[in-house]
């Protein structure tokens, strides 16, 4: 007998025969023994709907009540999900993020978990019952309702999974684990049995969307096995849990990430004194404009170039400001593309192997590609190159680390 959290996301539970055929699943573990407590999210399209409507009200609502508006989503599934397991003869109890008290800090929108009291749902577990949470929300020491932010679901369940020491947290998803790279992109992208959270961590943040960000580096702090599951298709998913001493010599690179949402700018022929990196990003940083990979050349007749990319949604913004800047600094330009892709191979045996960033390099060479940025850390290696030759750089790079074959 195990303690699982199970997370069921919006696709999952769709419908109302989305949410009956999660039901029948839980009602298997159930009558395996084991005891369950379920996270949900709201239903698909759900959260949007409620936004619109504050939308034709508000153009910015308040934050306070945008949280009390789109928690309500939750608090549906959650009841029908509860009413599907009593119907197979489950014996299940609901609770919001509030009562169970998930308490959190009061940034609402984006509130960071604090605490979790997990008596109500220990007692409920001795009792024989699956405890349904709703997921994506807690509640603030002055009892305000909040919310955790898109893909909060993810978190909720790896918080609850950290507190009550189960066994596992389940992640239920519309695809069946983690894969070597995206397989709509290449074809004999393969499934993994496991990765690291540190890998998965990078993959994350490089573009992969199976899991949240916050999701995995929760899991990774309080090393909670977190595994990724298809929600109506049986198989073993992909297990992500802490890098294993006895297994060193695993792939060079595990998988292949990348991003098409990047945007590069460049503001060329600026003084090449110090501080002048600070004088360009703070601004960009002030404007709530993330900035990812910076590239600043060496400089010649005390000038320099400076690059960095953005997400391509703050292309503008940031452009805009660039030129504002260039004339303060005496600037010979700015320049800007927003047809650029990052692709990045992560593998945590890169850490004990060379020359994995000029084979990578030798790849990309071989197809035509051009890098225009670099960048590296222990386990990864990430390129930005033009748009229109990442599925070819992504299919490139597969093949050339023989990501399809699997590891003996």
């Amino acid at each position: 007998m195990a303690l699982l959290v199970q997370k069921f996301g919006g696709t999952s539970v769709g419908s109302v025969d989305r949410i009956e055929k999660v039901a029948e699943k839980v009602r298997k573990f159930r009558d395996q023994g084991d005891d369950i407590v379920v996270v949900v999210s709201a239903m698909s399209g759900e959260t949007n709907r409620l936004i619109s409507l504050a939308n034709e009200i508000m153009e910015e609502p308040t934050a306070r009540e945008m949280d009390v508006l789109v928690s309500t989503g939750e608090q549906v599934t959650i009841a029908l999900l509860c009413m599907a397991l009593h119907k197979r003869g489950v014996a299940a109890r609901s609770y919001t993020g509030p009562q169970v008290r998930i308490l959190t800090d009061d940034s609402h929108t984006k509130a960071r978990i604090l605490d979790i009291d997990n008596h109500n749902i220990q007692a409920d577990l001795s009792a024989g019952r699956v405890v349904v949470v709703a997921g994506f929300q807690g509640v603030d020491e002055s009892g305000n309702i909040t919310t955790l932010g898109r893909g909060g679901s993810d978190t909720t369940a790896v918080a609850l999974a950290a507190a009550l020491k189960a066994d596992e947290c389940q992640i239920y998803t519309d695809v069946d684990g983690v894969y070597t790279t995206d397989p709509r992109v290449v074809d004999s992208a393969r499934r993994l049995d496991t990765i690291t959270f540190e890998e998965m961590l990078e993959m994350a943040s490089l573009g992969s969307k199976v899991l949240q960000i916050r999701s995995v580096e929760f899991a990774g702090k309080y090393n909670v096995p977190l595994r990724v599951l298809h929600s109506f298709q049986e198989g073993p998913g992909t297990l992500i849990t802490i890098e294993d001493d006895d297994n060193m010599e695993q792939p060079i690179v595990s998988g292949i990430a990348f991003n098409r949402d990047e945007a590069k700018l460049t503001i060329a022929g600026v003084p090449d004194i110090p501080g002048v990196a600070s004088k360009i990003l703070k601004p960009v940083s002030d404007a709530n404009i993330e900035v990812d990979m910076i590239v600043q050349n060496v400089g010649a007749d005390n000038h320099t170039d400076f690059t960095f990319t953005v997400h391509r949604n703050d292309f503008k913004k940031a452009q805009a400001i660039l030129v504002r800047l260039s004339e303060e600094l005496e600037a010979k330009e700015v320049k800007g593309d927003d047809k650029i892709a990052k692709v990045s191979i992560v593998g945590v045996g890169m850490r004990s192997h060379a020359g994995v960033a000029s084979k990578m390099f030798e790849a990309l060479s071989v197809e035509g590609i051009n890098i225009q940025m670099i960048s590296t850390s222990e386990i990864k290696v990430s390129v930005v190159i033009d748009e229109k030759y990442l599925e070819l750089a992504v299919r490139s790079l597969h093949s050339a680390f023989e990501l399809s074959e699997k590891p003996a």
